[in-house]
């Protein structure tokens, strides 16, 4: 098992890590953006517990086709871009830094790592589409698990506990192409709120705490006191719903940042089934179309938490 948020600098899609990628100046996103790190920290932790189940809402009758979903969730509806070119214009200091530094290391014939976040501050509007659009229609949460507004999202869950959790619930985790689309609408948004970086909006940015140990999963961690007391001192969750501007098209909030969020890998099978998304309260990408991939089912961190979708009526 892995514990995420290794004690260094988290990986450029949110999770601790280091890149072997070569940085470059210009960001170019598909449908889902790889991360092809490594975690190294092993986590100790054996509890099996799962998240309370949220209560079933009734269905809301909203002029925005809310109608087909409970009042819990957004109804996501439109086409969606399988393939598209975002281009970056401007990256943060930190990552031109890692490209300056790595391009002189190729020119000397050799290669190099990172461990810097590829956070890009500002994106050439608008995003451009490559092929056919697909038609989605489904409903998601509106906000992280368990889904209640002004509550601090659940964290330390592996991808099982999640999947568990939503179907307790009579929900599913929401797929990668799901979340995508949730979070960035019909116009391709990099980030739920639009094209320019902005950590005031959401969740974002702040500052990297260095973990000592590897924390057990929530109810095991909460049980015990010099785990809950160091998770204390790493935690920078925000209560769901806390910042208003942090909300996608579709109206579902803190899509990017505050917890990193399993998603469901289509085609997949266990125990590759699981990919994060979304970004944290870290100094990380943290936007709508990268997703993390090399985090097994049973792998799990003090920045992970997650969402639920179903099936729109």
């Amino acid at each position: 098992m892995v514990a995420l948020g290794c004690g260094r600098r988290p990986d450029p899609s949110g999770a601790t890590a280091t890149s072997t990628a070569t940085a470059t100046s210009t960001a170019t996103s598909t449908s889902t953006a790889t991360a092809t790190s490594t975690a190294t920290a092993t986590s100790t932790s054996t509890s099996t517990a799962t998240p309370t189940a949220t209560p079933t809402a009734t269905p809301s009758q909203g002029s925005q086709g809310e109608e087909h979903c409970p009042a819990d969730m957004a109804y996501v509806a439109g086409n969606f871009c399988p393939k598209a070119i975002q281009r970056c214009l401007d990256h943060a200091k930190d990552w031109k830094d890692e490209e300056k530094r790595l391009e002189k290391l190729a020119e000397k014939g050799e290669k190099g790592s990172t461990t810097a976040s590829e956070r890009c501050l500002h994106y050439e509007k608008p995003s451009k589409c490559l092929g056919k659009r697909v038609p989605m229609r489904f409903c998601v949460d509106r906000y992280e698990w368990p889904n209640r507004k002004g509550e601090l999202p659940r964290f330390l869950v592996n991808w099982y506990d999640a999947s568990k959790a939503c179907a307790s619930a009579g929900k599913r985790l929401c797929l990668e192409n799901e979340f995508a689309f949730a979070c960035e609408g019909e116009d391709m948004l990099p980030y739920s709120y639009g094209f320019d970086r902005d950590p005031s909006k959401c969740n974002i940015d702040k500052p990297y705490r260095k973990r000592e140990i590897n924390p057990k999963r929530y109810d095991a961690c909460m049980a015990d006191p010099a785990c809950k007391a160091h998770v204390a001192t790493l935690d920078q969750r925000e209560p769901a719903g806390s910042r208003p501007e942090c909300v996608s098209p579709f109206g579902v909030f803190d899509i990017n940042g505050n917890v990193n969020e399993w998603v469901e890998l289509p085609g997949e099978k266990a125990p590759n089934r699981s990919g994060l998304k979304g970004g944290w309260w870290g100094p990380v990408r943290s936007r709508c179309r990268p997703t993390v991939k090399f985090h097994k089912e049973s792998d799990y961190g003090y920045e992970v938490g997650f969402r639920c979708c179903k099936a729109a009526e």
